[in-house]
């Protein structure tokens, strides 16, 4: 069973590769491993903000509502 990694984690994974990419120092032959890793750190740093998004557009909808109830 895989931990599921948290936003910070991921982020910071990614600015290391993103890093090591700007100064070059992959050798070709991890080049598009990390690429590939990165492109997975997106997708998993999208989905979360997402998510977190929808879950406080629903907190504040339930506060409007209960703030017209007063």
């Amino acid at each position: 069973m895989r931990k599921e990694i948290k936003f910070s984690e991921a982020f910071k994974e990614l600015k290391t590769i993103v890093n090591s990419l700007e100064e070059e120092e992959l050798d070709v032959e991890e080049l598009s491993a990390k690429v590939e890793r990165a492109l997975k750190l997106i997708k998993i740093c999208r989905e979360k903000i997402e998510k977190t998004e929808l879950e406080v557009k629903n907190i504040l909808k339930k506060f409007e509502r209960e703030d017209e109830k007063d």
